[in-house]
């Protein structure tokens, strides 16, 4: 398996995994407030595209077999934020890591949150942030064992 930047000949193997991971997320939302629609996979793709021309972003793609069996996209949207309540380096962020069900336990994820952090640090930033779904343990306990930590959390209840 090899990671290589973004290559438009993937894009529809690119909207497969978004696709997959929509799906998934689906499956496990309590509330079902995520959906899967018909016009999902165009729309997100170019809502994806469009931020990663826009804020600095990079795509890496992890290939099997000429195949894409993961991928990750980060984003690069500020820089040194120093207001009167608050004080942070130019920090990247993680807005998709999907690895293909049949290579989750193959090092993949791991492969590409590295490039990802090593494209990150060379373009100056001092951290990098992902958001998890709440109910997506599987990926919460992969970024707690790569040495991420919570920093915010959101509450909801309903009414």
């Amino acid at each position: 398996m090899k990671i290589i930047d973004y290559s438009s000949k993937y894009d529809e193997e690119i909207k497969d995994l978004l696709e997959e991971l929509q799906e998934y997320i689906a499956e496990i939302d309590r509330e079902k407030y995520n959906i899967l629609t018909k016009e999902y996979r165009e729309k997100y793709f170019a809502k994806t595209m469009d931020e990663v021309k826009k804020y600095e972003g990079k795509i890496f793609l992890a290939i099997e077999k000429e195949a894409v069996v993961g991928l990750i996209v980060g984003l690069i949207n500020n820089e040194d934020v120093s207001t009167y309540d608050f004080k942070a380096p130019k920090r990247g962020r993680v807005t998709e890591l999907i690895v293909s069900k049949n290579y989750r336990t193959h090092h993949v994820g791991q492969k590409l949150l590295n490039q990802m952090e090593l494209y990150f640090k060379n373009v100056g930033c001092k951290a990098l942030l992902i958001d998890v779904f709440a109910y997506n343990e599987n990926a919460q306990k992969f970024y707690y064992h790569h040495g991420y930590f919570d920093r915010n959390l959101e509450l909801m209840k309903k009414l």
